[in-house]
């Protein structure tokens, strides 16, 4: 599904009067024949369920439920002092500026992208993103204290990370966490082999 401008464009200096967008031929033939090719019946059928399914009241809890999450998770997050790119959310991603902790190098990502969809999808609400939160600000705890400790070459870090107590324990954490919820299309009382 493409979306475009049609219609006059708005009054410019140094473009004809009444001049109108000239996109639709263009991008017709951007996508056929030269992207699509071909009626991909699997596409059109694919875009048709998920417009249904966005209609449903039960998408649009989900949909309050996932941008909730953000919020909440945002929130936490700059509780504990992070920085946010926007200083907030209001969608479903939380952008996490970590340039303030020293990561300013090119090679370095400065921040983490972090979507609430697929967590909301195993039951988890603002609770249980702030949790996730707490997670989040002990791995950097913990590696901004192995920086500290063995340098910030990424050898001599990766030293630091052997046999390291803390991450033990925050795995542990975590997969004790993850596994409360259920994945979503099964349960694991309705699985055949439990191990």
């Amino acid at each position: 599904m493409i979306f475009y401008r049609k219609g006059p464009k708005p009054p410019k200096r140094g473009q004809p009067e009444g001049a109108v967008y000239d996109f639709e031929d263009k991008i017709n033939f951007s996508v056929f024949p030269s992207l699509q090719g071909g009626p991909h019946n699997h596409q059109i059928g694919a875009l048709a369920v998920a417009l249904k399914q966005s209609m449903s009241p039960g998408f649009k809890s989900y949909a309050k439920q996932v941008k909730a999450n953000a919020v909440a998770l945002g929130k936490y997050l700059m509780s504990k002092g992070y920085q946010l790119v926007t200083g907030g959310t209001e969608n479903h991603l939380v952008l996490w500026d970590l340039r303030p902790l020293g990561l300013s190098s090119a090679l370095a990502p400065g921040g983490v992208r972090i979507g609430t969809p697929a967590m909301t999808s195993r039951g988890l609400v603002e609770k249980d993103f702030e949790q996730i939160g707490e997670f989040l600000h002990r791995a950097v705890t913990i590696t901004l204290n192995i920086q500290k400790q063995y340098g910030k070459l990424l050898k001599d870090f990766n030293k630091g990370l052997d046999n390291k107590k803390e991450i033990q324990e925050l795995k542990a954490d975590v997969e004790k966490f993850a596994s409360s919820f259920d994945m979503p299309g099964f349960k694991m009382s309705e699985m055949k082999y439990k191990d």
